[in-house]
C-alpha cells in the first residue's frame, strides 16, 4: 500500500520538477509551489541559444568540472548519470545527440517542447502545481509557509519538504536568493553567493568602448593564472563576455578578492608560434600602415588591431619582437566580474557539511535542498544543468527513503500510467 504522505516541492525548475517527478512516480501525492507565474522559467532562459543539456565527457573529466566538490560530485553523479538523463528524456519522448564538442543537445524539441511535455506528465500523476507562492519559511509546526498572491500566508500540512529555490543570479526568473535569510535564522551555514559564469569588466578607452561594443574576437586563447580556455571572445561596453571569459571567470573572481587588477592575458594568433610571428612581422616595410600590414601578414582583422592599439603604446607596435609579444601575450587588466545579477550561474549558498549524503539538512530533518541552493559551481556545457537534475534525483531518492518509501532503483522514467 503506498504511503499517502503530502510531500511538498519548492520550487519548479529542473531541480525541482526533477524532484516531482521521482517523487510522483513512487506514488506520493506531489504539491509544487513555485514564486514565479509559470514554471522553468531558468530552463527556459538557458535554452534560448539552444538546450545543452549535459555533456558525453568520461566520468572522472565530468567530475572534476565541479572543482573543489569534484569528489562529491562524482559519488551523485555516480546515482544520476548523463547517461541516466538521457535514457530519463528518451522515456520522456525526447531524443538527444551529442555535438561535435561533446556537448549533448535535444533532437527535435527546445527547452519549451521539453518543459511542456514534462509538466502535462507531472499533471497526468496528479502532481499540483501552485504558482505564485513565495517560501517564507517553516511554521511551528514544521510546515512549510507560503505568501500568496493575495496576500495570504498559507501553511501547508507536508511531513516530507525539498527545497529546489536556485541561486542568486538570474532573479528575473525567481533565483533571487532571498530564501537564504530564512535557512541562515535556523542555523543553517550559507557561503555568500558570488557571481559564476560571467563576464568581466575592462576600463576601455571611450573610442573604444563605443566603437566596438558587440565586436568578437575571434579564435582566441585565454590565460589567468595556471587556468587557459579558447574560444571566441565578445567585446561590451563594460569589458568581455563569452564562452573562454566564463570558463576562467572563478579563477578572476577569487583573485580579484586579494588583489585589483587581475591580469587576463589574450593569444590574439594562437595558430601562429611565437618566433614565425615575429619573422613575419620583420617583413614590414615602413611605407605599409601597420593594419594593413598585420591584415594582409597574419590575417588580424576585426578589433584586435584596434584592442592593440587600447593596451600597447605606439613604441611597442613599432617594434616586432615587442609587438610579437604583445599578439602572443595581450595583458589585459580585469578590474571586476559583472555583477550577480547578470552571471549565467552563481557560487555560495548551503555548505554541504549541512547537508547528508542523501541532501537532508542536518539541522532540518525531513527538509531536503536540491539544485543552485547547494555551494557548488561548473561551467557552462551541461554541467550547469546536469548539476541540477541529479541533485534534484537524489535529494528526492533520499526524501523517499526518510518517509519509508523504496526509492526506484533505476531512474525515472515515463511508465505506462504518462502514455
Amino acid at each position: 500500500m503506498k504511503d499517502k504522505t503530502r510531500v511538498a516541492v519548492v520550487g519548479c525548475g529542473p531541480a525541482g520538477l526533477m524532484a516531482a517527478t521521482v517523487l510522483s512516480e513512487a506514488g506520493l501525492p506531489v504539491d509544487i509551489f513555485e514564486t514565479k507565474g509559470s514554471a522553468g522559467c531558468k530552463f527556459l532562459v538557458a535554452g534560448r541559444g539552444g538546450l545543452n543539456l549535459t555533456h558525453s565527457e568520461q566520468a572522472e573529466a565530468f567530475a572534476n568540472r565541479y572543482g573543489n566538490n569534484a569528489e562529491i560530485f562524482r559519488k551523485l553523479l555516480a546515482g544520476f548519470s548523463p547517461d541516466d538523463l538521457r535514457a530519463w528524456l528518451r522515456g520522456l519522448g525526447v531524443e538527444t545527440f551529442v555535438g561535435t564538442s561533446g556537448r549533448v543537445f535535444p533532437r527535435d524539441a527546445t527547452a519549451p517542447d521539453i518543459l511542456k511535455i514534462w509538466i502535462e506528465t507531472l499533471g497526468r500523476r496528479g502532481v499540483v502545481f501552485h504558482y505564485r507562492h513565495r517560501w517564507q519559511g517553516f511554521a511551528q509546526t514544521g510546515a512549510p509557509l507560503f505568501l500568496t498572491e493575495n496576500g495570504v500566508l498559507l501553511e501547508f500540512p507536508a511531513r516530507g519538504v525539498l527545497l529546489a529555490l536556485g541561486g542568486a543570479s538570474w532573479p528575473q526568473t525567481g533565483s533571487d536568493g532571498s530564501w537564504a535569510a530564512l535557512l541562515a535564522a535556523r542555523g543553517v551555514h550559507l557561503e555568500p553567493f558570488r557571481p559564476a559564469n560571467c563576464g568581466v569588466e575592462v576600463a576601455w578607452s571611450e573610442h573604444f568602448r563605443t566603437r566596438f561594443s558587440g565586436k568578437p574576437l575571434k579564435n582566441l586563447l585565454l590565460r589567468c593564472g595556471d587556468r587557459q580556455a579558447t574560444g571566441d571572445v565578445v567585446v561590451t561596453a563594460h569589458g568581455l563576455e563569452g564562452g573562454p571569459v566564463y570558463a576562467l571567470s572563478a579563477v578572476i573572481r577569487d583573485l580579484l578578492e586579494k588583489n585589483s587588477p587581475v591580469p587576463l592575458f589574450l593569444d590574439l594568433k594562437r595558430d601562429l608560434p611565437l618566433e614565425r610571428l615575429r619573422e613575419r612581422l620583420e617583413r614590414r616595410s615602413g611605407k605599409e600602415s601597420l593594419a594593413n600590414f598585420l591584415r594582409k601578414a597574419i590575417h588580424l582583422t576585426g578589433p584586435a588591431y584596434s584592442l592593440l592599439r587600447e593596451i600597447c603604446s605606439p613604441e611597442e607596435l613599432r617594434n616586432p619582437a615587442v609587438l610579437a609579444g604583445h599578439l602572443k601575450k595581450l595583458l589585459v587588466p580585469i578590474i571586476n566580474t559583472r555583477p550577480l545579477a547578470e552571471a549565467i550561474s552563481s557560487a555560495g549558498g548551503v555548505t554541504f557539511p549541512e547537508v547528508t549524503a542523501d541532501l537532508m539538512l542536518r539541522k532540518l530533518p525531513g527538509v531536503f535542498v536540491a539544485g543552485e541552493m547547494l555551494d557548488w559551481e561548473a561551467p557552462t556545457g551541461g554541467y550547469l544543468l546536469q548539476g541540477a537534475f541529479t541533485t534534484g534525483y537524489l535529494a528526492a531518492q533520499g526524501l523517499l527513503e526518510w518517509l519509508g518509501q523504496t526509492p526506484r532503483p533505476q531512474p525515472p522514467g515515463c511508465s505506462s500510467q504518462d502514455s
